[in-house]
């Protein structure tokens, strides 16, 4: 009796224990790869408006409305593309005097301190006599100082620019500019400057340059409401018979910001 007992458990035990030596040789499942983390980089998106005019009445009447607007969409701290757009109105003694347009597009990518943008432009202008301009370039910067949460800035950038002129006489000129640009940005208190120059000298030809500077004083009502003080000078070397070669405009006004 005890011999079929141990004849019938036998071959049940070998089978346990050699199911059991199989998994023991078995190699261990690979690790779980982590989960992929969420991009820390967010996106932003910026826009800015700003009105601003001016009216005076004597010996010479004028009126001046001037109104710009910029779009910044940002990819992290390295990438971003600014739009910016800006109309300027003005007439003198009842007459027409200033219709002046400017498109700017500038997509820029940044690595500390420097750099590197591509710039695309569409001007018009009545008071220079230009039926349109057309500007594309690429080229470097360096931030010399840069703090983004002090709204603090000095940037200097140097672009190549390839330019074609229409101007409203018929005439056509093509010129390769470097387009040198002085950046400065700062914040104190409810105060805040921006300003930027640009020194624009045709390659070649030193008698054919422009010149030009806008700065803008801030003073914060809120957070996103401030009224601006703004000098503008410009100042073309070539330009067309009964043209101007310079002006100067002084305007108040206000200034809407928001971004998301």
């Amino acid at each position: 009796m005890l011999s079929r007992r141990c004849a019938s458990w036998w071959p049940a035990a070998a089978f346990s224990l050699l199911t059991g030596w199989a998994h023991a040789q078995a190699p261990p499942p690979p690790p779980a790869e982590p989960a992929p983390r969420p991009s820390t980089e967010r996106a932003t998106l910026r826009y800015t408006d700003q009105l601003s005019g001016t009216y005076s009445a004597g010996a010479v009447s004028r009126t001046l409305l001037n109104t710009s607007h910029a779009i910044s969409y940002a990819k992290g701290r390295h990438f971003g593309v600014p739009f910016g757009g800006s109309f300027i109105y003005g007439r003198q003694d009842r007459r027409l005097r200033e219709r002046e347009l400017l498109l700017n597009l500038s997509p820029y990518y940044r690595l500390g301190r420097f750099r590197a943008y591509a710039i695309g432009a569409y001007e018009r202008s009545n008071l220079r006599g230009i039926r349109n301009r057309q500007q594309v370039g690429a080229g470097p910067g360096w931030a010399f100082f840069y703090n983004d949460t002090l709204q603090r800035e000095l940037l200097v950038s140097n672009v190549v620019l390839r330019e074609a002129t229409h101007f409203i006489d018929g005439t056509v000129r093509v010129v390769t500019r470097n387009s040198v640009r002085v950046k400065v940005a700062y914040e104190w208190g409810l105060l805040r400057l921006n300003s930027s120059t640009f020194y624009q000298p045709a390659l070649g030809n030193k008698n054919d340059y422009r010149f030009s500077n806008t700065s803008t004083l801030g003073l914060h009502v809120t957070r996103r409401l401030a009224l601006t003080a703004t000098y503008a000078y410009s100042y073309e070397q070539r330009v067309i018979e009964d043209k101007k070669r310079g002006n100067t405009n002084v305007t108040i006004g206000v200034q809407y910001s928001n971004g998301k």
